[in-house]
């Protein structure tokens, strides 16, 4: 891709919740030496309350409370994001796998419970649910680098009018599938560790550019370093940790496959 500029955003606020624990001071300082021997940091199934979650995936249970999170973190309430105004950009390179091997593994006893679950489409779906969202949305599946393009996207719609604010929620899974991350272990650094963030995109004096660049940045690596590997939500970190140095430019870098880019958040003049 060509660099792509995007004006007039600003962060309202992000919600982190990893295998870790809720935000990022649950975050260690080092996370392949907290995780010691284990390969898979995982978050126990979110308890949100009401019959409509009992059949949930786990995956959808954690979008909802990541949205939530991010809602605690700014003062916000419920109201503040419900109806058409607001746009959903979901992010996910991992979390439908478990939905997708449960419908397989199930075929041959008849039982087709979760098929609905088998789409990444799943978890915007419960959170629009959940919170009245009836605005726009659409789904990057991919790592970090995607995350970066959603990103992009939600400034790009704020930036055209076409809703007053963005949520960019990624998810990532891993331990209803971890016997077969691990046979692809060279694919992915370890630990893989769970994740689900959320960032709130709304009108401000802060400019986004991609640039399809490879060298890791500070924010970046520490996101990695004290999270683990958590792909989609990797950015979503990095924000996170730079909004509390207070810096006016937060420069990220991803690489997904063999396909790098980088982002910088800059207050504009």
């Amino acid at each position: 891709m060509t660099e792509l500029a995007t004006r007039g955003t600003t962060l309202g606020g992000i919600g982190i919740i990893t295998g870790w624990g809720g935000g990022v001071a649950a975050l260690p300082a080092d996370a392949a030496h907290a995780a010691g021997d284990r390969a898979t940091i995982a978050i126990d199934r979110p308890a949100l309350a009401g019959p409509r979650f009992r059949r949930a995936t786990r995956e959808c249970l954690l979008g909802v409370a990541a949205v939530q999170a991010m809602l605690d973190a700014a003062g916000l309430p419920r109201e503040s994001i419900a109806g058409a105004d607001t746009a959903l950009v979901y992010v996910t390179a991992a979390a439908y796998a478990a939905s997708n091997r449960a419908f397989i593994e199930a075929a041959t006893g008849g039982s087709a419970l979760h098929f609905p679950y088998t789409a990444p489409s799943a978890v915007p779906a419960e959170v629009a649910i959940e919170f009245g969202l009836i605005g726009g949305y659409v789904i990057f599946v991919g790592g970090g680098t995607t995350t970066l393009e959603a990103l992009a996207h939600a400034a790009g719609l704020l930036g055209r009018g076409e809703c007053a604010r963005a949520l960019v929620l990624a998810v990532e899974t891993f331990r209803e599938c971890e016997d077969l991350h691990a046979r692809a272990r060279w694919l992915l650094r370890r630990p893989l560790v769970e994740a689900a963030a959320c960032a709130l995109l709304t009108p401000g004096d802060y400019d986004l550019t991609l640039t399809p660049t490879g060298v890791r940045a500070d924010l970046t690596h520490a996101a990695r370093r004290r999270a683990g590997e958590t792909l989609s939500c990797e950015p979503l970190i990095a924000l996170a940790l730079g909004l509390e140095s207070g810096d006016d430019r937060l420069h990220l870098t991803c690489q997904w496959r063999d396909r790098p880019l980088s982002a910088e958040w800059t207050r504009g003049g």
